[in-house]
């Protein structure tokens, strides 16, 4: 399956989406089937398209992918102004803390220890116990 969400864009990029793709709700399309050369060839047109866009304006396109982070193939172009990082085979959205994140308790967070763990401890298990 294939997802786009579009965000203040021209009419242009709603109209060629609607013409590929599924609207179902308002600047969200889907497609559920669709090989890999049309995407490739919607995504053209949408970077085609790019310099129309306003600042607060832009176009994700995603779908599966097994071999990407989280399972998931992500392109963007404009809005939203996000940085996705790669960690340990997911997806991570990096954002700037703001005046409401408590920094000085973050800061704190950051020093405590955390306890050794326990082996133990009944709550932790054991895969080899669970492949058997």
């Amino acid at each position: 399956m294939i997802i786009a969400v579009t965000r203040n864009t021209p009419n242009r990029f709603n109209g060629f989406l609607c013409s590929c793709m599924q609207e179902i709700a308002p600047g969200v399309y889907v497609a559920p089937v669709m090989n890999a050369a049309v995407r490739e060839r919607v995504w053209r047109v949408m970077m085609d398209w790019a310099e129309l866009l306003d600042d607060d304006g832009g176009v994700v396109l995603f779908w599966k992918d097994d071999d990407a982070p989280s399972g998931l193939r992500i392109r963007m172009v404009g809005w939203p102004k996000k940085e996705f990082v790669e960690h340990e085979g997911l997806w991570l959205t990096l954002r700037d803390l703001t005046d409401a994140h408590d920094v000085e308790e973050l800061l704190e967070q950051v020093e405590v220890e955390e306890p050794p763990i326990d082996d133990e401890d009944p709550t932790l298990l054991d895969l080899e116990d669970e492949a058997s």
